[in-house]
């Protein structure tokens, strides 16, 4: 996030003695990735952050590959994954390739007796159902459906819930995830032609210094394992932060979509990019406009890369029957395009009021066994006339 942030108390300058009232140190920690060139923050801890009581053996989440190499177009009804109390546990990843994993998770409570970290990847949570808030070191996001969360990776985190039945998209990215560069001037100021601003996002609020000590457990993933570490002392025992890397929410409520006469192509839908992908959000938008203008899409090869299709909510104009939390697979190497119908009924709407998450990654997915227990058989074929 290029914007810079400042939260509780902080030195005057950096690395500089920084002492208690009792006249003990803070203790500053620099958080960023890409070495020390990447976004960072500097953090400052009642107590060390490197305060290890213990740690369990290691048990693997890596997810069993299915199908490695794929030119078929599939479709998921991911709604149907299996919800769990647990978060980590409800967490299914379906598609994976060496820049990222996809997935889904419906997790049925509260983490309230761990805290979970991501050392492998940044995180992307679209909330589908739910409500809550994120608790980190920062402070807090409240979040809502329609939020995207995003959390650099190494972030300690906790999820509250309000309630049980909860529904999320979930990206991993082993590349930073972050807003376009066209939207943003030298400066990193959004431009005005940017469908969306400074304005628009949830920053963490409310810093919440802890100064509790016991046993805290972290559960930290990496390389598909997670690593069950005690810690001495809470991790969100941090007096004041400043600097570029910090998790924040953005609704896709608050994307302004740009439109033209004639229909536009996907990049004018997209959000945030990572390494080797992007991710787009279709929202409620005016048609377009030209007399003779075909809304629906023309037809198009993914030559590049694979498209995915998260169906949030609406009537999707350029599908048939369409479900809340469908997930379609167009692969690269094959032609797609609307369904049989969609193109002619698209012809004089003035609106539409689909609400979708289009994920483009340019290096081919591997299908997981969690897909494949998802998943509607049939649906490549789909265009043929027959099946309107």
């Amino acid at each position: 996030m290029p914007l810079y942030r400042q939260a509780g108390i902080i030195p005057a300058k950096r690395h500089v003695v920084f002492r208690k009232r009792n006249g003990e140190l803070y203790h500053e920690e620099l958080f960023g990735t890409d070495g020390f060139s990447g976004p960072s923050s500097l953090v400052y801890h009642l107590n060390p952050p490197t305060l290890v009581k213990k740690h369990n053996s290691p048990y693997s989440i890596r997810p069993e590959i299915a199908i490695e190499d794929n030119l078929q177009a599939r479709s998921y009804m991911s709604i149907n994954v299996a919800p769990s109390d647990d978060y980590i546990a409800s967490r299914k990843i379906l598609f994976v390739n060496n820049d990222m994993s996809i997935g889904v998770a419906a997790p049925g409570k509260s983490m309230t007796d761990y805290f979970f970290k991501n050392a492998d990847a940044d995180e992307m949570l679209f909330v589908h159902k739910g409500s809550g808030m994120l608790k980190t070191m920062y402070g807090s996001i409240p979040f809502e459906y329609g939020d995207y969360l995003i959390i650099p990776r190494g972030t300690v985190y906790q999820l509250h819930f309000d309630l049980g039945d909860n529904h999320l998209l979930v990206v991993e990215s082993h590349g930073a995830i972050e807003t376009p560069a066209r939207y943003r001037n030298n400066y990193g100021q959004f431009l005005e032609h940017s469908p969306f601003c400074e304005r628009d996002f949830k920053m963490p609020q409310n810093l919440e210094t802890h100064e509790e000590k016991g046993d805290f457990l972290i559960k930290i993933k990496k390389r598909g394992l997670i690593y069950p570490y005690v810690y001495e002392t809470h991790p969100f025992d941090v007096i004041g932060w400043d600097g570029c890397s910090y998790p924040y929410g953005f609704s896709i409520f608050n994307f302004e979509p740009i439109t033209g006469r004639i229909h536009m192509p996907p990049p004018i839908h997209q959000t945030f990019h990572g390494r080797n992908f992007v991710i787009c959000s279709f929202v409620p938008r005016l048609y377009d406009y030209h007399p003779e203008a075909i809304p629906a899409p023309y037809h198009h090869s993914n030559v590049d890369s694979d498209e995915l299709l998260y169906y949030v909510d609406g009537d999707f104009m350029s599908r048939n029957n369409i479900q809340k939390g469908q997930i379609t697979l167009h692969p690269a190497g094959i032609p797609h395009g609307p369904h049989p119908g969609a193109i002619e009924r698209s012809i004089g709407k003035k609106e539409t009021k689909e609400l979708a998450v289009m994920i483009d990654p340019f290096n081919p997915v591997k299908i997981t066994t969690n897909a494949l227990n998802l998943e509607q058989p049939d649906y490549y074929k789909s265009w043929l006339p027959q099946l309107i």
